[in-house]
């Protein structure tokens, strides 16, 4: 695992996912709610990452965009990654909601860098939660580390449904996330989408950095154009000709992983220059780097050549997971404004 962590935290300081401690450490000193019972209140904006009612890193815009047009058309419900990651801290299984460094580099980091991609036209929700720890991703002792899943995904509904009670009244709903938030995207969708009248609102789900089983939904497709609602896009990123053993032991088992190219937003499996990528956002926010990757399905996850952009000759590692939203910002950011126009065509 050591060596998985290494490969990690390379990655993440050229994406700018994460960057160095001290920079969190720094912003920490903001974080200064504290939570009587360790369980989230949805009442206190404190509790969420982001809300249309307070200013946050999802607000953010990079500086070449910040003249296109804004609307607040849709909702989008974001459910990060995981930030809780420090290996010491392993034995406390979930995060508690009111650490402020894990709220401080939730927030800097993908609340800025990723949910950004969806604000264009939609309010953005973002719920603190008691995410699970990485450790519990590989650990052996898979019985502890369902219960942590289980407290998370615990968290996240009840966000959800104070969200519906409170917010939505009625409004279009895109589910966007990363990683750990995919799989509670995933199981969002089962339980409140499948068969429910809330899918008539459901405008598009990005559970992204996660696969997505064939199995795992029954009625709701994986999205295959790019004008497709009511639908879930996932894709996880590799360099091309590489997989992880996770993926290997899903090939060797015939598992069918449903993937949507984040360039062409199709399921075929035609290779998609990277001149169609309209570009990255990275470390520098306020900067896009064009053409850095281009895409093409197999095996369950989503090649590309070696991304380019500059210092990408230090990256190593071909696992790109922490750049799944970055490397394609503005072509994510793109279809969301497609797929809500769809809706509102449709509706």
């Amino acid at each position: 695992m050591s060596r998985f962590y290494s490969f990690l935290l390379l990655f993440a300081g050229i994406l700018g996912i994460q960057a160095c401690a001290d920079k969190y450490q720094s912003y920490s000193s903001k974080y200064t709610f504290r939570s009587q019972t360790g369980v989230p209140d949805y009442s206190n904006l404190d509790h969420w990452a982001a809300h249309p009612w307070k200013k946050d890193p999802s607000d953010s815009i990079p500086r070449p965009l910040q003249q296109e047009e804004r609307d607040t058309i849709a909702d989008v419900f974001f459910i990060h990654p995981t930030t809780f990651t420090k290996k010491e801290d392993f034995a406390r299984a979930n995060a508690a909601i009111d650490d402020p460094y894990i709220n401080a580099k939730t927030d800097y980091s993908t609340i800025l860098l990723q949910a950004s991609a969806f604000n264009q036209y939609g309010r953005v929700f973002a719920p603190r939660y008691r995410q699970a720890h990485i450790g519990n991703f590989y650990s052996a002792d898979t019985v502890s580390a369902s219960k942590a899943l289980a407290l998370a995904y615990q968290d996240v509904r009840t966000a959800f449904l104070y969200y519906l009670e409170y917010y939505n009244n009625g409004r279009p709903i895109i589910l966007a996330s990363h990683s750990q938030g995919a799989l509670h995207t995933i199981w969002l969708l089962k339980e409140f989408f499948e068969g429910k009248e809330l899918r008539k609102q459901l405008v598009a789900a990005y559970a992204v950095g996660w696969p997505l089983q064939l199995k795992a939904l029954s009625t709701i497709p994986v999205c295959a154009t790019p004008e497709q609602i009511s639908c879930v896009c996932s894709w996880r990123t590799f360099k091309k000709g590489y997989l992880t053993p996770g993926v290997t032991k899903e090939n060797a088992r015939g598992d069918s992983v449903l993937v949507t190219n984040p360039i062409s937003w199709t399921t075929d499996h035609s290779f998609v220059g990277r001149t169609r990528n309209k570009g990255a956002v990275l470390t520098k926010f306020n900067k896009i780097f064009p053409t850095p990757a281009d895409a093409k399905i197999s095996n369950g996850v989503l090649f590309t050549e070696k991304p380019r952009f500059p210092w990408s000759f230090l990256y190593k590692t071909s696992n790109y997971h922490i750049g799944d939203i970055n490397l394609y910002y503005i072509n994510v950011r793109e279809n969301v404004a497609t797929r809500i126009r769809s809706f509102q065509e449709h509706k």
